[in-house]
């Protein structure tokens, strides 16, 4: 399991609950501090989810068990009660692998899976698919009124595993040239495309001092840089990521979040990110911080990535399939002044399904550092911002705008709309 959503749980005042089959695996996050309560049955589950919501305590559970119960005693409190416990459901299975250990079946415990797997793959398979069909059945009970449960895909490929199952998880005539349509939004395509489109993604960075005074210095700086960056006047969408991402980074330190190295992750866009790292060499080239500071960020952002079912899950002009962006992001950095590059396979959703194209850079305190840090970082979210503009989503367009009126020297060709959707039909039956 990973800690990230407990916490997400915690930081934004919920009660989070998350299955985990692997009791060694659970264990380690309760003792990491990831996850607040352990249970190992039921009842507690659902008897801890009740006080909390009744005292509005803010906490997160793990439950050492499979997802699938849990999903069907939800339904069972909701059909006995009328009680709706759960607000907001998603999986994060690894459903790209879902028959060698990705997904566990509720059939079976975790030991039964990961022998069978091995000894009888096509009666695991089964057994696996007859899950998933269970699974989807409850959470379409929880959703099933204006006031249910609202779910998502996290763009694990679960409800595409769930419709090779078999289960009720289409849209009524959903499936055309680009693949079927589910009745359940996706984390990506529906939610953070349009983030993504912004220009915001998961900027990250590494205190090499390996101080925690200078991880709680980087953090104290980005929030101020963000904070000016606000009152010197931003449009209203862009202002509500970046408060939502000064709450984050307000709270990070006091979540106790670090395991190894004394890093950070938080969303931000090209403004935020060069104006940020700017201050963090300031801040090296000064004394403030001790070290210096390495800057990256995640795959799952703006640019960095081709994932189809995923990253660029948005992109309706028809390249979603295309794995050039990565490529380009990848060398567009390596001579932008990039410390070291990545050109990878595989990240978050399984090999062949994905291309990832990474970068590191040093912020050592020299003016160097500052001109690469403006460079690679103005490259590395404008070139998925301008895509994401072609495929057609307003927010990149008017994005890429403005960062256009900011930078002279930046010139992107912006599309022309075509405002008759039924043009290129009549254009290919004419030929």
């Amino acid at each position: 399991m990973s800690g990230a959503q407990a916490k997400a749980a915690v930081i934004s005042g919920c009660v989070g609950v998350i299955a985990e089959v692997s009791k060694e695996a659970l264990e380690k996050r309760h003792e990491q501090g990831w996850v607040v309560d352990v249970c190992f049955n039921l009842d507690d589950v659902i008897a801890r989810i009740r006080h909390a919501r009744q005292h509005k305590i803010t906490t997160s559970i793990g439950y050492h068990g499979n997802i699938v119960h849990l999903w069907e005693r939800l339904v069972y409190e909701l059909d006995s009660t009328g009680d709706l416990l759960v607000d907001l459901g998603t999986d994060q299975t690894s459903c790209h692998n879902p028959f060698l250990g990705g997904y566990y079946p509720v059939q079976l415990t975790y030991e039964e899976s990961r022998e069978m797997m091995h000894s009888d793959p096509v009666r695991f398979k089964n057994l696996v698919q007859e899950s998933l069909c269970r699974q989807i059945a409850a959470i379409n009970r929880l959703t099933e009124k204006d006031k249910g449960m609202y779910f998502f895909d996290y763009g694990n490929a679960f409800l595409l595993e769930s419709s090779r199952a078999g289960a009720d998880v289409l849209k009524e005539g959903s499936s055309n040239s680009l693949g079927p349509q589910f009745r359940y939004p996706s984390y990506v395509q529906h939610i953070m495309g349009d983030i993504f489109s912004l220009g915001f993604g998961p900027f990250r960075w590494v205190c090499t001092s390996a101080e925690a005074s200078d991880l709680e210095c980087s953090d104290d700086i980005a929030a101020s840089v963000l904070e000016d960056i606000i009152n010197k006047g931003v449009t209203e969408k862009v202002k509500l990521q970046y408060d939502d991402n000064i709450r984050w980074i307000k709270e990070a330190g006091r979540h106790n979040m670090v395991v190894g190295s004394q890093a950070r992750i938080l969303y931000s866009d090209q403004t935020g990110r060069i104006a940020i790292a700017l201050a963090f060499n300031d801040a090296v080239r000064t004394g403030k911080l001790k070290g210096p500071v390495v800057i990256s960020r995640d795959h799952h952002d703006v640019s960095g990535t081709d994932s189809p079912f995923r990253e660029t899950s948005n992109i309706y002009d028809g390249s979603t399939f295309c794995a050039d962006m990565s490529v380009q992001n990848a060398i567009g950095d390596s001579f932008r002044g990039a410390t070291w590059v990545a050109l990878h396979n595989g990240g978050g959703v399984g090999w062949g399904e994905v291309t990832n194209g990474g970068f590191g850079l040093v912020l050592d305190g020299t003016n160097d550092a500052d001109e690469r840090a403006k460079c690679v970082l103005s490259w590395d979210v404008c070139n998925g911002v301008a895509r994401r503009c072609w495929s057609g989503n307003a927010n990149a367009k008017e994005t890429i705008q403005q960062a256009m009126n900011s930078d002279p020297k930046l010139k992107v060709t912006l599309p022309n709309e075509v405002n008759d959707p039924d043009l290129l039909d009549r254009v290919l039956n004419d030929l």
